[in-house]
């Protein structure tokens, strides 16, 4: 086998970041549940202990499964490192409070809602300020949003639930143009569809929870750095602090290649706890392993879900990246050449009555509120996903009340248009 670098994504998806060789000669990830490890010596235990050494000593900060985990997830967006967490929520939360420490996020309106919700709830009172773009691809809008405090650029590749791509490129210059990192949410997109570095991202975060693992059986997240960002131009000042446990080092120079993911590991994920299991990072490990063949399905079954919804009668719109709408089917085109992801919403013809009698309608859809799973799934995300958003929020989101969102599946797309088709009848 080649090297890492001119292996395809097809191969790196299966064997990136584990040599059985290193593992009792295991096919599989084994699941190292174990709560510490060993450290040898005192003369060992003090070198980890300063991140001298790279190992791992206590599981609340590194695990040889979690590790497995996070190297595959970097090899397969071309990212420096990776730390894995025990929610997509957790990634965001630590990706945010890690870069801003004190300033202010530039942020997507067009977000899932309890991100949204944390805007509001979670980072004021924790001394981060927000500001809300309502617009993502307006530059000028961002622009005239960025203070002497702005931290990061901060949004979706794929926003949920409405599927708007993000113009990765325009937006990443123009935040590296003022001293600013983009982090960006490629939980919609996955890797396989998209890899946001390649445009310029600085810091990808995903909720495993979805599509990575794609079964509905697991909770996670994972942040990702590219590596090339300089944290030490003037926006970051507590990257160039001295830590007592580095040796008095700062965190660019204890980790040159990844201090984000260094600071998040030794600042957030040591302190908070948020810690990925090895059962679920093993879950999600397995999940990985079929990726490209679940969204390529799911891309095109969702397509064509969308196109039998564009001209049903009792259909008021279609938000899908695919079908044009503000330019969105340009910018998929030139981001998401491999499909648009399984994830798209419409707007329900009828009332809160007969929207509810057309859920509990279908046999085949599944009504819960996740999203990526081998089952195809709906939701009406106004009322659900994004009850946190007031009227107001809802609606300057675009997110109307006749909002239904799905997440299509495995299953035979023929079966998927035909229970949609009998649920109309039946309203």
């Amino acid at each position: 086998m080649g090297t890492q670098k001119d292996l395809h994504f097809d191969t790196l998806r299966i064997h990136a970041g584990y040599s059985p060789q290193e593992h009792n000669n295991s096919i599989q990830v084994p699941i190292y549940q174990t709560a510490s490890f060993d450290a040898v010596s005192p003369e060992r235990a003090d070198r980890l202990s300063k991140f001298e050494e790279t190992g791992f000593l206590y599981s609340r900060i590194s695990n040889p499964t979690v590790a497995a985990l996070e190297a595959r997830v970097a090899a397969l967006d071309h990212a420096k490192a990776a730390v894995a967490l025990a929610s997509g929520m957790a990634a965001i939360s630590f990706a945010i409070l890690n870069v801003a420490e004190g300033g202010r996020i530039i942020a997507a309106a067009q977000i899932y809602g309890g991100t949204f919700d944390a805007y509001k709830k979670l980072y004021p009172n924790l001394g981060v300020g927000i500001d809300i773009v309502q617009d993502i691809n307006d530059l000028d809008e961002i622009k005239s949003l960025i203070k002497e405090d702005t931290r990061a650029i901060f949004l979706e590749t794929i926003s949920n639930p409405l599927s708007v791509v993000a113009n990765l490129e325009a937006i990443a210059d123009l935040a590296h143009q003022n001293g600013l990192p983009l982090i960006v949410d490629n939980t919609l997109a996955t890797p396989y569809l998209l890899n946001p570095i390649k445009y310029g991202a600085d810091i990808v975060v995903y909720s495993a929870t979805k599509a990575l693992s794609g079964h509905g059986s697991v909770i996670g997240g994972i942040i990702l750095e590219a590596g090339r960002f300089n944290w030490l131009g003037g926006r970051h000042p507590h990257f160039g602090k001295p830590v007592y446990i580095f040796g008095n080092r700062n965190v660019v120079e204890t980790f040159p290649d990844f201090p984000f993911i260094g600071r998040v590991r030794t600042h957030y994920l040591t302190l908070l706890g948020a810690s990925l299991s090895p059962f679920d990072a093993f879950l999600i490990l397995q999940g990985i392993e079929t990726l490209s063949e679940r969204i390529k399905k799911q891309s095109e079954s969702a397509l064509k879900v969308a196109q039998y919804l564009s001209a049903h009668p009792k259909v008021k719109w279609v938000s899908h990246p695919a079908i044009d709408n503000n330019g969105n089917k340009a910018r998929a085109e030139k981001y998401l050449p491999f499909g648009t992801g399984g994830v798209f919403s419409f707007g329900h013809a009828g009332n809160k009555e007969e929207i509810y009698r057309f859920i509990k309608s279908l046999n085949v859809f599944s009504y819960h509120p996740n999203i990526g799973d081998a089952r195809s799934l709906i939701i009406n995300a106004p009322c659900v996903t994004h009850h946190e958003m007031d009227k107001d929020e809802l609606m300057r989101a675009g997110v109307y009340p006749e909002t239904i969102r799905l997440s299509i599946g495995l299953e035979h797309v023929d079966d998927l248009i035909n229970d949609l088709q009998q649920a109309f009848e039946t309203v």
